[in-house]
């Protein structure tokens, strides 16, 4: 292999907790569908496969899942990492297209897996492609992810082991790797039962059998008496091979599925905005022509995120519910529900991301729960779930409010069922001759039972929910481009000019916003530091800085928020403001970015 084509097809590849990815279409055309990829991507993606053997291997494993979502390229590089696995002793349990909630479910409660190797750019274009490793089933992350991306560079630059490697790839056995292949029917049958039975138990909240077929019995009554009708829009996802249907009707609800072949993508990928409309519209017909219909949703490639759309009962359409909005009403329904449940809400806790909304914060604190702040990145959110329930609290929800979706535990991923059956719980719920339901226990809370009625709706649901304007993660006002090359000096720059700001603005921000006083935290894997300086982050401070602002009770009502990326050079920036207040957004933000601008210059 030519050494300087190997480095040209190094460069662009990303490497971090989230996943590994990069264009890896022959044609380097992020949009494109071709399925070849070229000779240094295929011996970039068994080098991948080389170092992740290598972790299972020490961690004693013997046996792994592996995956693809549905983008075009995913058969090329299981193809080129099955020969790999086999060469280091590995036995590879291939399913071909499989949703990622799946794999990590099949890998998590099924003792003869020791990981899996999902192949996925997740909300990516389909031209792009990568790789998501686990241990069990949850993605790796913290100095375990960190330790594995360090190895993946060494064996890459050293020449004589990539030759190695591509005599290994040439000279592989293809009969062995046809026989992985061909047993790729029965192990996405397994996945797909694995993965049908955990949802069950995330859905109940229980391993008891009894308890479950409980919970189910009562929800199959609620939706017989108060029939609900979801469309589920998947746009040639993995999640068209999944358990979407069966998990949804199983349940007594109506579903009309869309754009169920993988692989054939009618919108661009990410599940945010315009990409919506289409599911939105489709809502709105289905409602027309049977009343019961009131939700929708649309994943991304490897079904591990969908954003939803709902009936509006008061404005008669469907409309878009932004990812911080889908984040609280889940929150709001499992925390809701463990109070129904009769938990010591002393004990419950809630784990998100730094840029999650406040709202979150209100929310829970109504409820009597506490909140846990991690860096971006869903593994630091669930190592930071696993710390907290290792202290003794109870973590029924987690999850990155910036981008929609939850995890309900015990998953370990994000999963569009898990967001439809938290919104299923607040709407069926509901009070009886017992006790009070979900929505109700929130009004009463929250000192909000003038917003309640037994015959409420999800409308008036979303209504109740703490007010505030936030920065969308996908809105193009919220990247800033740097010229800084390093983001350390940076924030020290930002911490020298920020205090003359604030006094310069001190007397505005009182009289405006009722505002009197700030404070910088600073959030790097699973904790949150709160200070000034660097001795408040460590290592390359590529964390999320966050400066938030209280009034005179000491109340936080806004905050600005920012992270540089690790994959271009922009700083991804977010206000989070209380209330319905565009403008108020708007002068925090274009505020946040004045002093990023200056601190890039000096």
């Amino acid at each position: 292999m030519n050494r300087d084509k190997l480095k040209e097809a190094f460069a662009p590849l990303i490497l971090s907790a989230s996943g590994w990815r990069k264009v890896f279409a022959a044609d380097r055309n992020e949009e494109s569908l071709s399925t070849e990829i070229c000779e240094a991507d295929r011996l970039l993606t068994a080098a991948m496969a080389w170092v992740y053997a290598d972790l299972v291997l020490a961690q004693g494993g013997r046996t792994i899942a592996l995956g693809t979502d549905s983008r075009p390229t995913g058969p090329a590089m299981a193809e080129a990492m099955i020969p790999v696995y086999l060469e280091k002793g590995l036995t590879v349990q291939y399913t071909g297209i499989c949703a990622a909630p799946e794999i990590m479910a099949w890998t998590g409660t099924n003792p003869s897996l020791d990981g899996f190797c999902y192949i996925s750019a997740s909300h990516n274009p389909p031209g792009h492609n990568g790789v998501k490793f686990g241990l069990g089933g949850g993605v790796i992350g913290g100095q375990l992810s960190a330790d594995l991306i360090t190895q993946y560079k060494i064996f890459t630059s050293d020449s004589a082991q990539m030759e190695a490697l591509e005599k290994l790839l040439d000279d592989s056995n293809r009969e062995a790797l046809q026989a992985v292949l061909t047993e790729k029917g029965t192990h996405k049958a397994a996945s797909y039962a694995a993965y049908v039975l955990f949802s069950a138990r995330v859905a109940s909240g229980t391993d008891s059998k009894e308890e479950k077929l409980a919970f189910f019995k009562e929800l199959k009554e609620k939706i017989s008496a108060r029939p609900i009708g979801v469309v589920a829009e998947l746009n040639g996802s993995a999640r068209a091979l999944s358990a979407d249907k069966e998990y949804l009707t199983g349940m007594g609800i109506q579903v009309k599925t869309l754009n169920t072949t993988p692989g054939v993508f009618v919108h661009p990928i990410v599940p945010e905005g315009d990409n919506l409309n289409l599911c939105r519209e489709e809502l709105e017909k289905a409602h027309r022509e049977d009343a019961s219909f009131l939700l929708g949703y649309v994943p991304d490639c490897d079904g591990d995120r969908g954003n939803l759309v709902y009936f509006n009962e008061k404005s008669n359409r469907a409309e878009i519910l932004e990812a911080q909005e889908v984040f609280a009403l889940s929150a709001l329904a499992e925390l809701s529900y463990l109070a129904y449940s009769g938990a010591d809400m002393d004990l419950a806790a809630i784990a998100v991301n730094g840029p999650t909304s406040m709202r979150i914060d209100r929310l829970a604190q109504a409820l009597g729960a506490k909140v846990f702040r991690a860096e971006v990145g869903e593994a630091n959110v669930v190592n930071l779930a696993a710390t907290l329930r290792e202290k003794g609290y109870m973590v029924p929800i987690l999850g990155e409010g910036s981008n929609g979706g939850n995890i309900t535990h015990p998953a370990q991923v994000r999963d569009p069922l898990n967001t439809l059956t938290a919104l299923l719980k607040l709407l069926l719920i509901t009070d009886s001759d017992e006790q009070k339901g979900l929505f109700h226990i929130w009004c009463e809370k929250s000192g909000q039972m003038d917003k309640y009625k037994k015959d409420f709706t999800l409308a008036d649901i979303i209504a109740s929910l703490p007010a505030f304007t936030t920065t969308s993660a996908f809105d193009g006002k919220a990247k800033f481009a740097i010229n800084s090359p390093t983001h350390g000096p940076l924030k020290a720059r930002y911490e020298e000019i920020f205090p003359a700001q604030w006094e310069a603005r001190k007397a505005e921000l009182a009289d405006r916003f009722n505002i009197s006083g700030w404070e910088e935290r600073n959030m790097e894997g699973t904790e949150e530091r709160t200070g000034v300086g660097a001795e408040f982050r460590s290592g390359a401070e590529k964390g999320g800085f966050k400066i938030l602002f209280h009034n005179k009770e000491g109340r936080f009502t806004d905050y600005i928020w920012m992270r540089g990326s690790g994959t271009e050079p922009v700083f991804r920036v977010l206000a989070d403001c209380e209330g319905n207040d565009p403008e108020r957004e708007a002068y925090f933000l274009e505020w946040h970015k004045e002093i990023i601008a200056l601190a890039d210059k000096n």
